[in-house]
């Protein structure tokens, strides 16, 4: 079939071969080219602060060199998968992407980042931004021995025995946000988010207003099927209860053929001393950095969550990835990092417009050419002026289309037969 990608980017005729030739180049020269758009960046703006994080994506095949079975954030049980790091800079643009096989754990993909970093992009003084997963105990010294520093957050385990060995206490959470500096020299930054403590406490009581209705409706199957196995009717609502992770402060006890929900007060606000309340920890001093920047960068890693929202959706199909070898995966997420740069520019451009990028690509789909038959005079083809709504948004990404477009009839040739060819043949 004939494309217009031909004639506007200047292609002749390609086929799938074609296209692996180039992922195969782009693997090679991803390096060189990530460095380059580095290079322009720090022309207007230098970085010295850089957000990293880690997601996967599952395969439906089995035969790609990085494909492993590890731990899926997409919640496909059974399913291969790749890890896949984003390096972004504090405004949340992506600057590197690295791709490691499927069972390589969170922590162990960060070291490759602090060598790009100093050695590639030449960047001596750093502060690195990981998530809980990213920055814990070796990663934490293999940045303190490269000279960086780390802003990242404590898990929950974590701030329960920081809570019970004294370094700070229950009473911080009540303040806006509170600090505590101990004497190795790391800061801990604390505050309770009332909104999530909220949104947790709801949850809460929906799961517990969940398995009383199914503690009422098996009490009721006992009494209408007096043969029925109350054992077995106990032993699977126990099994619900760890399932919704009540088990702590449910109690549920079988009394001839009746069961009995009784929540133990105590184990429940005990369970929810912690709803809401977060801790970062940083080795920058308060002379360096104040606790509300502190604050402000942990939470721009939500920039990095919702690149990786974009390269997973529709909009940039990360997947699915139809590959094999190993070069050609990197190249293939290489290039929807490229794809995500340009959606960040559309999105900057059109961002009085009030509209997604999404919306605004859709309404450009409207832009088709048209075929001129003077009488007594070749054909040509044109754009015809596009309306005002559409030429806004050319004008603010600076995009300017010819009036005069040449078709050179380039085919573009595939292995897979399309339906219309099916249809004919």
């Amino acid at each position: 079939m004939s494309h217009a990608a031909c004639d506007v980017l200047g292609l002749g005729p390609f086929d799938e071969d074609t296209l692996y030739e180039n992922l195969d180049w782009l693997a090679g020269a991803q390096a060189s080219i990530e460095d380059r758009l580095y290079a322009q960046r720090i022309k207007t703006k230098p970085i010295n602060l850089f957000l990293y994080d880690v997601t996967s994506s599952y395969f439906e095949g089995t035969h790609n060199a990085l494909a492993a079975f590890g731990y899926n954030r997409d919640g496909k049980k059974g399913k291969m998968q790749i890890v896949i790091g984003l390096l972004c800079d504090e405004d949340g643009y992506p600057v590197s992407i690295e791709v490691f096989p499927g069972n390589t754990h969170d922590p162990h993909t960060l070291a490759a980042q602090l060598n790009k970093v100093k050695a590639r992009f030449g960047v001596q003084a750093i502060t690195f931004v990981g998530d809980r997963g990213m920055s814990k105990g070796q990663q934490i010294e293999d940045l303190a021995q490269q000279g960086f520093h780390y802003i990242t957050a404590l898990t929950k385990p974590q701030i329960e025995k920081l809570l019970r060995q004294g370094p700070f206490q229950m009473h911080l959470f009540d303040q806006e946000l509170a600090e505590v500096l101990t004497d190795e020299g790391i800061r801990y930054v604390l505050r309770r988010n009332p909104v999530r403590a909220q949104e947790v406490r709801d949850t809460r009581h929906a799961k517990l207003a969940t398995l009383q209705a199914q503690v009422a409706k098996q009490n009721q199957y006992l009494t209408d099927h007096p043969r029925a196995n109350a054992q077995g009717a106990w032993h699977k609502l126990v099994a619900r209860a760890k399932h919704l992770r009540l088990a702590d402060w449910v109690e549920l006890t079988l009394e001839e053929r009746s069961i009995t929900l009784t929540v133990k007060e105590d184990a429940q606000q005990e369970a929810a001393k912690l709803d809401g309340c977060y801790v970062l920890k940083t080795d920058l001093t308060p002379a360096q950095v104040q606790k509300e920047l502190v604050h402000d960068r942990y939470k721009d890693l939500a920039s990095v969550e919702q690149a990786f929202r974009s390269c997973k959706t529709a909009h940039l199909e990360v997947r699915p990835i139809f590959l094999r070898l190993a070069e050609r995966t990197r190249a293939h997420a290489f290039v929807v990092m490229l794809a995500y740069q340009i959606i960040q520019y559309l999105a900057s451009c059109w961002s009085p417009f009030d509209l997604t990028v999404e919306e605004g690509l859709h309404a450009l789909t409207t832009l088709c050419l048209v075929e001129v038959s003077p009488h007594n005079a070749p054909s040509y083809h044109c754009l015809p002026t596009p309306c005002d709504a559409i030429a806004r948004l050319l004008h603010s990404a600076d995009i300017k289309l010819p009036k005069v477009f040449a078709l050179s009839g380039t085919r573009v040739s595939t292995r897979k037969k399309l339906p219309s060819e099916r249809l004919v043949q």
